[in-house]
C-alpha cells in the first residue's frame, strides 16, 4: 500500500515520535501511486505503474543532526530507522546554522487533488497514445511522448506536536513529432490538474503541424531579434531567476538582487511595470502542498508587483540573523499578463522569431542571471503578421532580468510544469525586444 489515509499516516508518525530519545525529531511520511505510458517510432515502448511509500526520520542532539530513510513501517523497521538517525546524529559535528523543529502550525488546505486524475487508468493512457499515434502515422510522422499521472500522500510530524496532511493529484504530457527525414520537429506539453480538461486528440495537432512546418529551415544571422516566446519556453528562463530571490544570497553580494554596498533590492523597480508574478498554494488551477520542506506553511504572497521586488525569502536561520520574519519557501510561480494567445501575438507581430521551446539551459554569469540555451521543436520567422518560414535553431545568451525589462506585450497564461521547471507554474507567452541569439544550432 503506497497512499496512506490520514488515520494511518498519524498512526505511524506518532510511534515515530514517541520511539526517539533524541531532543527533538521530525518525520515525514509520503508515498504516490504513479502510472506512466512512453511511446517512440509511433508505437507504445513502456506502460506501467509504479507505487512507493517512504518514511523520513531527522533528529537532533543538541545541534548534531542525523537523519534516516527507509519503506518499511512494522514496528521493528520504525525502531530501526529512528536508532540510525540517532547514530548518525551522535556522530555528526555540530551544525553552527542549525534551527530546531518548529512549533505547532494550522495548516489551511489547498485544492492540490482532482478525482479526474486520480481515476486515471490503463485505458486511459492507451487512448491518449492511439491519439498521438494514429494521427501521426496517418500523416506520415513519427511521435514519441510520454503521459505521467498519479496521486500522492504527505504527511509530516513532530516533537513539538506539529502535524500536517494531504493528498495531491498529478497530470504531465509531452509529446515531440518528427517528420520521417528528421528534418522537421514540432512539440507539443500540458500539465493539467484536471485529466477531465485534456485532448490529446487536439493538442497533438499542433505538434503535427509545427513539425510539417520547420522542416525546410532557413539559417538567420544571429543577432538581437524581437520574439515571441510561448509559455513552455518562458518558463525556463523565468524559473532559473526565481532562484536569486532569496534575501541572504542577497545581502551577502551573491545575487542580481545585491545592491552595491550592502543590502538589496527589496521595494525596488527591477522590472518592467506590467511584470508581477505571486505564489499562491491555493490557486484553484495550481495548487501545491500548504507547507514547504521544513513545514512552513505557505501563504499568498507578491514576489514582483508591478515590476518591484515585493518581498525576499527568508529561511528561519537568515531571518533570526537579520530580525526578519521566516516565510515558506514557494511551490509554484503565478505570472500575470493578458488575455492574447500566442497566435495573436503573432499576428500583431511586423517582423520577428517564434519559439516553442528553450532547453539545455545552462548559468553563465549568478550575478546578472545570464543564461545560455537552444531553441528546439518548432522556430519560426514571422513577417508582418505571419509565420514566413522556419528557420534553425538558435544558441541564445539573454538574461532574464533584461527579457522581463524588454516586454512588448504579454498574452494569457497558461499552466506549464514537468520537465519545464521545479515549479508549477502559470506563465504567459511574451513579445519581447532584442533577444540575443548569438549562433546557429544543427539540432531541430
Amino acid at each position: 500500500m503506497s497512499i496512506f489515509t490520514e488515520q494511518e499516516a498519524k498512526a505511524i508518525l506518532d510511534k515515530v515520535i514517541a520511539l526517539s530519545r533524541a531532543d527533538e525529531c521530525t518525520a515525514t511520511l509520503s508515498g504516490s501511486l504513479d502510472g506512466n505510458i512512453r511511446f517512440a517510432l509511433n508505437n507504445v515502448s513502456t506502460s506501467g505503474m509504479v507505487g512507493n511509500a517512504e518514511l523520513a526520520v531527522q533528529v537532533a542532539f543538541g545541534k548534531r543532526v542525523g537523519s534516516a530513510t527507509i519503506n518499511e513501517f512494522d514496528d521493528a523497521a520504525l525502531e530501526r530507522v529512528v536508532r540510525r538517525a540517532e547514530d548518525l546524529a551522535r556522530l555528526a559535528p555540530e551544525n553552527p546554522e542549525f534551527m530546531p523543529a518548529i512549533g505547532k502550525q494550522a495548516y489551511t488546505a489547498s485544492p492540490t487533488f482532482s478525482e479526474s486524475t486520480a481515476a486515471i487508468d490503463p485505458e486511459f493512457r492507451a487512448r491518449v497514445a492511439a491519439d498521438s499515434i494514429l494521427p501521426c502515422r496517418d500523416n506520415g510522422l513519427i511521435a514519441a511522448g510520454f503521459l505521467n499521472d498519479g496521486k500522492s500522500f504527505f504527511a509530516t510530524a513532530n516533537s513539538n506536536g506539529n502535524f500536517g496532511y494531504q493528498q495531491a493529484t498529478s497530470f504531465n504530457y509531452t509529446c515531440t513529432v518528427r517528420t520521417e527525414d528528421g528534418r522537421g520537429s514540432g512539440w507539443v506539453g500540458r500539465s493539467l490538474k484536471d485529466a477531465a480538461d485534456f485532448r490529446a486528440g487536439q493538442d497533438i495537432q499542433i505538434a503535427m503541424r509545427k513539425a510539417t512546418e520547420s522542416a525546410a529551415a532557413k539559417a538567420l544571422e544571429p543577432g538581437k531579434y524581437t520574439v515571441i516566446l510561448e509559455p513552455a519556453a518562458a518558463a525556463g528562463l523565468i524559473s532559473f531567476m526565481m532562484n536569486f530571490f532569496d534575501a541572504r544570497t542577497a545581502d551577502e553580494g551573491r545575487s542580481f538582487l545585491s545592491k552595491k554596498g550592502g543590502g538589496n533590492k527589496l521595494g525596488e523597480q527591477v522590472f518592467d511595470p506590467r511584470v508581477s508574478i505571486i505564489a499562491d498554494p491555493r490557486d484553484p488551477e495550481a495548487a501545491v502542498l500548504p507547507w514547504d520542506g521544513e513545514g512552513m506553511p505557505r501563504d499568498r504572497v507578491a514576489i514582483i508587483e508591478n515590476g518591484r521586488i515585493a518581498n525576499l525569502g527568508y529561511s528561519r536561520y537568515w531571518a533570526q540573523k537579520q530580525g526578519k520574519t521566516a516565510t515558506a519557501r514557494p511551490g509554484n510561480l503565478l505570472m500575470s499578463g493578458g488575455e492574447k494567445s500566442t497566435a495573436e501575438l503573432v499576428r500583431e507581430t511586423q517582423k520577428g522569431i517564434l519559439v516553442t521551446r528553450t532547453w539545455y539551459i545552462r548559468m553563465v554569469d549568478p550575478q546578472t542571471v545570464l543564461l545560455t540555451g537552444l531553441t528546439r521543436d518548432g522556430t519560426f520567422y514571422i513577417e508582418n503578421g505571419q509565420i514566413k518560414h522556419p528557420v534553425k535553431n538558435f544558441r541564445f545568451n539573454e538574461s532574464p532580468v533584461i527579457m522581463l525589462n524588454n516586454i512588448d506585450e504579454l498574452g494569457k497564461p497558461v499552466r506549464v510544469g514537468g520537465d519545464e521547471s521545479r515549479f508549477v507554474m502559470r506563465i504567459p507567452p511574451m513579445r519581447l525586444r532584442d533577444f540575443t541569439f548569438t549562433s546557429l544550432s544543427d539540432a531541430v
